[in-house]
């Protein structure tokens, strides 16, 4: 028993420390669904840990929800699924969303991000590091981040319906 928890913990380490940064992308095909979203990197891309339906990119579980429902809901509907709406924290994440929602045949999607006192945040608590706005609303009025697939994102009522990312941890540690 001991082993298997130690093997769990030095697996769950092992992915959720930083990703070495390689030179040269490689390619592989982890199934079909994978290599039309984008080329996987790293030796990881041999494996594809997450469950049907989701996509793996940078040591991240992905699934594109095409049902529109108002930011609450549609980050209720991603902690039912184990996760949260996707945060951003590079512009490859960023553009490998982009080709998510533009695969799923759309232009907007809702993202985790959101304004709460004077500053912006992402709802798994992820460090609001990387911005990539296209044309900022005034925050106080248009709390929520949503996704463009051909520009940068914005921000609107979060009252809105849009189509929505989860996002999630391959092994939910």
């Amino acid at each position: 028993m001991k082993h298997i928890l130690l093997l769990s913990i030095l697996v769950c380490a092992a992915f959720s420390a930083p990703a070495e940064e390689q030179q040269e992308p490689q390619e592989t095909a982890v199934d079909v669904q994978t290599e039309e979203m984008a080329p996987e990197q790293g030796p990881a891309a041999r494996f594809n840990f997450c469950p049907d339906g989701w996509f793996s990119f940078e040591n991240r579980c992905f699934k594109f929800i095409n049902t529109p429902m108002n930011w609450f809901n549609a980050e209720e509907h991603c902690n039912n699924l184990g996760g949260h709406l996707a945060s951003v924290s590079n512009p490859r994440q960023y553009n490998y969303l982009q080709q998510l929602t533009q695969t799923a045949g759309q232009s907007i999607a809702w993202l985790g991000g959101f304004w709460l006192q004077n500053q912006w945040l992402w709802i798994n608590r992820e460090g609001f590091y990387y911005t990539n706005w296209y044309s900022p609303s005034t925050s106080s009025s248009y709390p929520c981040i949503y996704l463009r697939s051909a520009y940068g994102w914005g921000n609107t009522q979060c009252t809105s319906a849009y189509r929505f990312i989860c996002s999630k941890n391959p092994f939910g540690c």
